[in-house]
């Protein structure tokens, strides 16, 4: 991966748009990326990763969003970051902006806009970009498949961050492991590891159901068994040795007495059945025989009472005779009564009829009666038209009130239009004045809130102004102290270091012994070696002098870096807030916001003020309208009542012709009406009752001649031996059942076997009953045995079947769990067969720290002289798993020992080397994707002039691979020493960058 031109808009502290050309940048191969604290420096490194993954590196990325733009921006511009890189042998574009607040193109306010990405390839032949996706997803997915990395990974690797290997160097194994888990994703491993815990969990599941299976079954077999078993089962748990054969052992004994039970209850059924036939025999017999007499007994009774009862048998015999012969007299009977009481209801109805009418008509026919009904029509047909003019002159009345009504309302409306109207002019000012108002307080409104905006900044930079004065005067007291501190422990560092120099022959002597050559001389023999005097300085002491010298000058650094903050701080607050007091710029910033408050008030009025006005004019128009249409109705009404009174003034005068002496023609009509129902309705009763009493006598006649023909003296003596149907029946069932009752008692007597158990002793039923329940209560209880042992047979050798099958079913089982328990063993480091106690995880990342280790001694050799090389170690640390632990090996010692004791420097040469062939692994790890671009982020104050020359020719060495390193520091001698830079200069507009290249 090259990267070769990064564009920067609106992003962290740059407010324009500054542009970075890598590719001039990287022709020296070794580039200086420099500037004062809080320039933004780190953030070009933010935007190169940001353009790449769509986050910024590390603990920046929480947060981001709107705070990835630059407080320096004009509001209308946008965050945008671009960069163009080459990856894979692909020169590509990516476009990367992030949701910010812009102004709205109407009115006042921001709204949030998305983020956008982009993504283009440039096509050689074509010599023009291509798009390839707008989709952030998409674009994500291709940059992290074409880099072979993640976001992680490439913060490690391109970014070189020096503080966290520092931190690496000095961690323990955990968080080595944590480390090197998210560079490599050795995460598949511990999911194998995990898996096979969950394997052997699982088949350790498996087979303790299985035991538990196979001892339910034993239990369900000991109750099956019940008493019948002779030993009882044994305590058994799941995962007891030999749980099987002793389950299946115990069976195979409950089962054979099982069998034998069973053939004792067959043989105790066959016998209980022999003795329950005999005795139903004996039922059978002794139940018959005492049938038999019985039916003897009550035939004899049956006879006795047919003999009681003769007398009443024949009189019912003769009234069937004589109801037999009323019978031929019924119909004249029933004539003769429907006759009578056809005369009964017609005189009723006469009587009625007479009774309705006038004492004129009390004798009068039928005839007579008809033609003064005919007479009453024919007068009553006349009225149709005088009916037809009342009808008219009811509507004419009520047609002539709605008029009277609609005068009244129409001249209620004309009464309140010219009320209404009268004031309309005067209300319609009003309207017009309240809207002038509002538009006034509406444009002083707006004049207000752009004065607004400017006193607000303006009382907060005098707030900041007064923050900033009280803090300067602290930070420069601070800033004093430590800068003398620091001379100070300049000063004792140095007396340390000259003392110690004077008192170096005595540490050269400590390290000679006879027989090696001197390091000063190179003689063999020591014959007076220096000695300590009292006082000596050693290498230890001058050591921790410098580390609180450095410490010392850091602090002072520091304090100064913050003083020069908050002064630029005071400087651009005093700008903006002017040298005005705070209280009076915070009293004139209350004034314009009570007074754009109350415009605003006045202003919020306006809409509704129009919206009245609005109103008041539709209200107008519609008062016109009534007004005009009020006029007119009353116009039509006056020729509208003149012919309504014309035409009732006729009506009425033929109605009083009509209707006589009644009130009205409806009246006289009813009159009428009523007179001719009447007298033709007694007519009809007159008629009717003449018919009926002919209808009787005829009846009379025909009834006393049937009497006489059927036997009977007079009509009523047939009447009275006539019987009705429910006597006949009555009759019918009492001789049916007197003539059935004497034939079946005759058949009784007259049988042979009935007659013979007559003459037997009396049978005794009970005996044979009881007998014969005590032989089938026997049996049941012989058959419910047999059932019980059978069933008992059949629910053993079930739950033996099915134990053998379980028991064949876990020894695969068995085998599975001792084989995936082993393997989990041996890759979670708890197995006795894994000596060193190693995770398959902590294994996998030992190899590659153990890459990692040998590809960063091949510089750190360079960088110390010869003096350090890094080694890779799995011993285990006390009683914990070993895998990840990291020494340095001092060829000047020749012992090796924990990274943590390297000093300041040595630290960050160490961690340098170790990030440079950390770099070379990953990059071997992600597919071989070459990294030609490399940035070291700070670390080169802590080194010496010649330790410093040591690493540049390192870094300088990396161009054998076609690579070009970027340093980020503040070290002033390298820019004497790296001539090819970019410079990032802070301002109180925001950054910018300045580049200078090789060619400069």
């Amino acid at each position: 991966m090259r990267l070769h031109r990064l564009d920067i808009t609106a992003f962290g502290p740059f407010g324009s748009t500054q542009k970075v050309d890598f590719d001039e940048l990287s022709a020296a191969g070794l580039f200086l990326l420099h500037g004062p604290t809080g320039a933004g420096k780190t953030s070009v490194l933010d935007a190169v990763c940001y353009a790449l993954y769509g986050a910024v590196p590390g603990a920046r990325q929480s947060g981001q969003g709107l705070t990835l733009r630059s407080d320096h921006a004009a509001p209308a511009t946008r965050t945008e970051v671009r960069l163009e890189l080459t990856v894979a042998g692909r020169r590509l574009e990516i476009t990367r902006q992030p949701p910010w607040a812009r102004p709205k193109k109407r009115g006042t306010g921001t709204t949030t806009e998305k983020a956008q990405s982009r993504l283009r390839e440039y096509e050689g032949p074509a010599g023009a970009w291509k798009d390839l996706s707008r989709s952030h997803q998409e674009v994500g997915e291709e940059i992290t498949q074409l880099l072979g990395m993640s976001r992680e990974q490439f913060c490690q690797v391109v970014l070189l961050p020096q503080g966290d290997f520092a931190r690496f160097l000095r961690a323990d194994a955990e968080a080595r492991g944590k480390l090197l888990g998210r560079l490599f994703d050795t995460h598949r491993f511990a999911e194998v590891e995990k898996r096979l815990t969950e394997r052997r969990r699982a088949a350790e599941t498996e087979v303790r159901d299985g035991d538990a299976a196979l001892l339910a079954d034993a239990h369900r077999m000991q109750q099956a068994a019940g008493d019948i078993a002779e030993t009882a089962l044994p305590d058994l748990a799941p995962g007891d040795p030999g749980l099987a054969e002793t389950v299946l052992a115990w069976a195979a004994v409950a089962r054979g007495t099982a069998r034998e039970r069973l053939t004792l209850a067959h043989s105790a059924v066959s016998a209980a059945e022999s003795a329950q036939a005999a005795a139903d025999r004996v039922l059978d017999d002794v139940r018959e025989v005492a049938r038999l007499q019985r039916r003897f007994t009550e035939a004899r009774e049956r006879a006795a009472r047919l003999e009681e009862r003769s007398d009443s048998h024949q009189e019912a015999r003769t009234r069937m005779e004589r109801g037999r012969k009323a019978e031929a007299v019924a119909p004249a009977l029933d004539l003769r009564d429907v006759g009578e009481a056809e005369h009964r209801r017609a005189s009723t109805a006469e009587a009625h009829a007479r009774a309705a009418l006038p004492a004129s008509f009390a004798d009068a026919g039928a005839p007579g009666l008809a033609a003064a009904a005919r007479r009453a029509a024919e007068e009553l047909g006349g009225l149709a038209s005088a009916r037809r003019a009342e009808a008219r002159l009811g509507e004419l009345t009520e047609e002539r009130a709605g008029l009277d009504r609609q005068e009244r309302a129409d001249e209620d409306v004309l009464q309140d239009a010219e009320s209404w109207l009268g004031t309309w002019e005067t209300a319609r000012a009003a309207h017009q004045a309240r809207i002038e108002t509002a538009q006034e307080a509406a444009t002083r409104a707006e004049q207000l809130a752009v004065r607004r905006d400017p006193a607000r900044a303006r009382l907060r930079a005098a707030r900041e102004r007064d923050r900033f004065t009280k803090d300067t005067d602290d930070a420069h007291e601070r800033a004093l102290a430590s800068r003398a501190h620091a001379t100070d422990t300049r000063a004792h560092w140095l007396d340390l270091k000259e003392q110690r120099l004077k008192g170096i022959a005595a540490e050269l002597a400590a390290g000679l012994v006879d027989g090696d050559p001197c390091a000063v001389c190179g003689a063999t023999e020591h014959p007076a070696p220096a000695r300590k005097i009292a006082g000596h300085v050693d290498r230890e002491a001058e050591e921790q002098a410098l580390a609180v010298h450095q410490r010392a000058g850091e602090k002072a650094t520091e304090d100064e870096r913050r003083l020069g903050v908050v002064r630029e701080g005071l400087a651009a607050a005093s700008a903006e807030a002017g040298e005005t007091p705070t209280d009076r710029l915070a009293e004139q910033e209350a004034e314009l916001e009570r007074e754009y408050g109350e415009a605003r008030a006045a202003a919020s009025g306006l809409h509704t003020a129009r919206e009245r006005l609005a109103h008041a004019e539709l209200e107008h128009g519609r008062r016109v309208a009534a007004r005009q249409k009020a006029e007119l109705r009353a116009a039509a009404r006056l020729s509208h009542r003149d012919t309504l009174d014309r035409e009732r003034a006729l009506l009425e005068e033929e109605l009083t012709r009509a209707r006589g002496v009644a009130e009205s023609v409806a009246a006289r009509a009813a009159q009428l009406e009523r007179r001719a129902a009447l007298l033709t309705r007694a007519a009809d009763a007159v008629r009717a009752a003449e018919d009926a009493a002919q209808r009787l006598k005829d009846a009379d006649a025909r009834l006393a001649d049937a009497a006489f023909r059927a036997g009977f003296s007079t009509p009523q003596a047939a009447a009275d031996a006539l019987l009705d149907d429910a006597a006949h029946r009555d009759l019918q069932r009492r001789l049916d059942a007197w003539q059935s009752e004497e034939a079946a008692v005759r058949a009784v007597l007259a049988e042979a076997d009935t007659a013979a158990a007559a003459q037997r002793p009396a049978a005794d039923p009970r005996a044979a009953e009881q007998s014969a329940e005590t032989a089938a209560r026997r049996l049941r209880d012989a058959a419910s045995a047999q059932d019980a042992a059978a069933r008992r047979c059949a629910e053993l050798d079930r739950l033996s079947a099915r134990a053998t099958t379980s028991v064949r079913r876990l020894g695969p089982l068995r085998e599975e769990h001792d084989r995936v328990a082993r393997m989990a063993g041996l890759a979670a480091g708890t197995s006795a067969e894994n000596e060193r106690r190693m995770r398959l995880e902590s294994y996998v990342l030992a190899a590659r720290l153990e890459q990692v280790a040998a590809a960063a001694t091949a510089r750190l050799r360079r960088m110390s002289s010869g003096r350090y090389t890094l080694v890779h170690s799995d011993d285990r640390a006390g009683r914990g798993r070993s895998g990840l632990g990291l020494h340095v090996v001092d060829a000047w010692t020749g012992r090796e020992r924990d990274t943590a004791t390297l000093s300041g420097g040595e630290t960050f040469f160490a961690s340098l080397a170790l990030a440079l062939g950390l770099a070379d692994v990953v990059t071997d790890e992600a597919g071989g994707v070459r990294l030609d671009t490399l940035f070291i982020d700070e670390g080169f104050g802590s080194l010496d002039d010649q330790t410093l020359d040591e690493v540049l020719d390192v870094l300088d060495s990396l161009r054998e691979r076609d690579r070009s390193v970027g340093i980020v520091s503040h070290v002033a001698d390298l820019r004497r020493r790296v001539h090819a830079q970019l410079e990032v200069v802070k301002g109180r507009t925001g950054s910018v960058v300045r580049q200078r290249g090789v060619q400069d």
